[in-house]
């Protein structure tokens, strides 16, 4: 069975097949331009690191454009991290940039690696587990996260190294959700978030263990996330919508059956105010720079918008 990041990247790329060629291309062009010299993708500030790089990687896949020498660069770049000890962010976007590359391009990046590298990648993670079954941010935290405990649930699939005791995550997850039907990021917030909510869901639908009532509590929780301006709020206390909140808002809505609890023309019409002449997104309305995570986060929820439209359409 393919992973959950595996299936999200086939569905990603048959959803934008249905995007106009104009829009594809000045994308493709834009990411393509933004590959640094050694493989790798940046930031707005510095120089390449794994965290942007899966995303310019995920974009880039999701166009159909990744082959060739921009990926025998990528996969440069990411041989040249395998010997990192790196957060449990910088060891998703590694071995998911791998994945992407072998199923993109037929690279194989772990080619060459040690051949216990994968079970000392996950020792290493189970350094943030916690007593209540999640997974803090860092080896020193105290703190369970709900977005990290989904990455490293993420990391795990993609490494084919199944989550021991996943009962314990589940318990975890549940106990962060909130009476307002979202979830929280730790215990000790004091609201739910859009983002939080979407990595419960997708750790409760990865174990098996997403309910009834915790899918209609969350629909009605993320129907109200959405903004006058169309697109989807990180939590009750900010009046205003971004694009992370609305990608991540759009697809757990479509995951659980309710896209049609919120305006989809009006969140297309968000996304795309939010996009530059000549290719990139950016976060918000408030932002005037353009970068590779916020262009992935800006093409997947168009992609997902499109698809919700067409499927209602039939």
């Amino acid at each position: 069975m393919l992973s959950y990041l595996a299936q999200l990247a086939l569905r990603l790329a048959a959803a934008m097949a249905e995007l106009p060629e104009s829009l594809r291309d000045r994308h493709a062009a834009h990411l393509l331009a933004a590959q640094a010299a050694d493989g790798g993708f940046a930031g707005r500030e510095g120089d390449s690191d794994l965290y942007y790089t899966s995303f310019g990687l995920r974009s880039l896949s999701m166009l159909g454009q990744l082959y060739g020498e921009p990926a025998q660069r990528a996969a440069g770049f990411l041989r040249s991290r395998l010997d990192g000890r790196e957060t449990v962010i910088d060891t998703l976007s590694l071995v998911y940039g791998a994945a992407l590359l072998e199923m993109s391009a037929g690279l194989d990046v772990l080619a060459d690696a040690p051949s216990d590298w994968r079970d000392m990648l996950v020792q290493r993670l189970e350094r943030y587990r916690r007593p209540d079954g999640g997974y803090a941010k860092a080896s020193e935290g105290r703190a369970s996260s709900t977005y990290h405990s989904f990455l490293v649930l993420l990391c795990r699939e993609l490494l084919d190294r199944p989550l021991p005791e996943p009962q314990r995550m589940v318990h975890f997850v549940l106990s962060q959700q909130s009476p307002e039907g979202g979830f929280r990021e730790i215990r000790a917030g004091k609201r739910a978030g859009t983002n939080p909510t979407a990595a419960a869901i997708g750790v409760l639908r990865i174990l098996d263990a997403l309910d009834e009532n915790v899918r209609q509590s969350t629909i009605e929780f993320l129907a109200g996330m959405q903004t006058d301006e169309g697109g989807l709020r990180a939590n009750t206390r900010i009046p205003i919508a971004d694009l992370l909140s609305s990608m991540t808002g759009v697809l757990t809505l479509a995951d659980l059956g309710g896209s049609d609890r919120i305006d989809r023309d009006a969140a297309r019409r968000y996304v795309l105010a939010l996009e530059g002449p000549d290719g990139g997104f950016r976060a918000a309305a408030w932002d005037d720079a353009y970068d590779v995570e916020y262009t992935f986060y800006g093409l997947s929820c168009l992609a997902l918008l499109t698809a919700d439209t067409a499927d209602a359409a039939r």
